[in-house]
């Protein structure tokens, strides 16, 4: 099959600069340059499949990932470090390894991917947040090539059928996801660094509390509704753990958009995790005047919607820090 797929994490100057969505959405312009066969990330990656671009540009993926990096950097002033293999989670993986700039190139052999899968962490393969890897590691399975030599069975009586299955072939190097073309319009995301890698949890839902916030305003302000959240945990060893949950019913609405995030980062199970970032990405958007709305009689329904047309016209006039949540304030 070849080393074809491409995972692209762009990296502003100054690492604790988001990548602002006007930025980004220019990026994934440049990457559409090199092949149309691009998965948007967001908020700051992407993935390509160049196997149909080789023969045009006449160039091996690891030289057309090192022209992606070139422009970027010419166009943009933004660097990027890009893992280069033969599926998305081995690409993403190898991405971990560099550092800005670097083009991680992994052979599509199997002793190559043996090899370096073999002494990686548990919570290195994608999807392995710290609560599956302590459970995986009370089994003495704290290596990727551990894991690798357990029978399938095992690890299905640890973790059940699905998710054993799939850390079974995950361990091997094995993903049969493909790359899948999608509209970035879809989504509106952002992210939340912390000034040092963060243990609180306090601090972690504060800082989701201040995404929704963001999101929820600009959903609004753009006439649209969400139909499910993507929550990013970046950790402090370069790991991250994504979730996806569809909302109770397409919603613009702060409230709704918070208590969907906080039950994401509960099922995470997180404790005394180093978090570095994260980040909270809005799916599924559809214009608000199509949507069809639950009816309620509870008149605390109606007036928690009157306050928050009341916020966003002060946010509007104002600036986006005008009126904030009780938690947030002196945190802006």
């Amino acid at each position: 099959m070849g080393a074809n797929v491409l995972h692209v994490r762009f990296r502003p100057a100054g690492r604790r600069t988001p990548l602002t969505e006007e930025s980004y959405t220019c990026l994934l312009g440049l990457l559409m340059e090199i092949t149309p066969v691009v998965e948007a990330l967001p908020p700051d990656a992407a993935l390509a499949d160049v196997r149909g671009s080789l023969r045009y540009f006449g160039r091996t993926p690891a030289e057309l990932a090192a022209l992606i990096r070139v422009r970027s950097l010419a166009r943009y002033g933004i660097d990027c470090t890009i893992g280069v293999a033969a599926n998305p989670l081995l690409a993403r993986m190898a991405a971990c390894e560099g550092g800005p700039g670097a083009v991680c190139a992994l052979p599509d052999e199997p002793g190559a991917v043996a090899a370096f899968l073999d002494s990686r962490p548990a919570a290195a393969l994608h999807g392995v947040g710290p609560a599956t890897a302590q459970l995986l590691c009370d089994y003495g399975l704290d290596s990727v090539g551990r894991i690798a030599a357990v029978p399938l069975g095992t690890l299905q009586r640890i973790l059940g059928a699905s998710a054993g299955r799939r850390i079974h072939d995950q361990a091997r190097g094995i993903d049969p996801t493909p790359v899948t073309p999608n509209a970035p319009a879809r989504s509106v995301a952002g992210e939340r660094r912390f000034d040092r890698d963060e243990l609180d949890p306090d601090r972690h839902r504060r800082a989701l509390l201040s995404l929704t916030e963001e999101l929820g305003t600009r959903l609004r302000g753009d006439e649209q509704i969400a139909g499910s959240l993507t929550l990013t945990v970046r950790y402090a060893d370069r790991t991250a753990t994504t979730r996806t949950r569809p909302l109770p019913e397409p919603t613009a609405h702060t409230a709704d958009l918070t208590r969907a995030a906080y039950r994401l980062y509960a099922s995470l199970g997180l404790q005394r995790a180093r978090v570095r970032a994260v980040a909270l990405r809005a799916e599924g958007l559809t214009e608000a005047e199509l949507a069809a709305h639950q009816l309620t009689f509870d008149p605390a329904d109606d007036k928690a919607r009157r306050i928050e047309e009341a916020i966003d016209r002060a946010r509007a006039r104002f600036g986006p820090h005008a009126v904030l949540p009780a938690a947030l304030l002196g945190a802006a």
